[in-house]
């Protein structure tokens, strides 16, 4: 039988050493031409200016019926908790889970070593897989641009910590401002090595 649904997955967020892990899961209907998304890449390959236009794209192509698609979030309590590979499969059970699709109307595709739950039968793991397949790559775009999001947002809660700038990844100048005013509530304290 083939498919009703393609569903790309892909995650952003596993290196920082503050801020959330968030993965994105993207229902598309089989009948979607490629062609809607031409030039759609890997988040880290697109500029900023870029990644925004796409994610407004898809925020309409989505209010418009013609897509779907989730992200889930995994804060650094958690991740502390669990570790980094059991918040990422959370997310990414919330995240498809949100989409309320049937395991049977869809293939699954994710990128690099990601594993959607396994009632899902159908389900693919590629390598560079953003590189590969729109559906992941549009999953890059839209936890790139979400994540970001919110680490700005958070940034207005702590103005010292600068996360607008680096979004929570352990630059140098992330790492001396940690050591000049210690962590706050969103570091990811067992990623911290000072």
């Amino acid at each position: 039988m083939k498919h009703r649904y393609v569903v790309g997955i892909d995650e952003v967020g596993r290196g920082p050493i503050a801020g959330p892990v968030s993965v994105c899961a993207v229902l598309i209907p089989r009948n979607l031409g490629r062609k809607d998304f031409r030039g759609v890449r890997d988040s880290k390959k697109l500029s900023s200016k870029k990644r925004e236009e796409w994610f407004l794209y898809m925020k309409d192509k989505k209010e418009k019926g013609r897509l779907n698609y989730a992200v889930a979030s995994v804060g650094p309590k958690k991740i502390d908790d669990i570790g980094i590979s059991k918040s990422i499969r959370l997310a990414t059970k919330r995240a498809i889970d949100r989409l309320g699709v049937r395991p049977e109307e869809c293939k699954v595709l994710l990128d690099g070593g990601l594993s959607a739950p396994s009632k899902f039968k159908d389900q693919k793991t590629i390598i560079k897989g953003e590189d590969k397949e729109f559906s992941i790559a549009l999953a890059s775009v839209i936890a790139k641009v979400t994540r970001d999001k919110k680490m700005r947002r958070l940034s207005g809660v702590y103005p010292h910590y600068l996360f607008e700038e680096h979004k929570g990844y352990g630059t140098f100048k992330h790492y001396q401002i940690i050591r000049k005013k210690g962590m706050c509530e969103i570091h990811r304290r067992s990623f911290i090595h000072l």
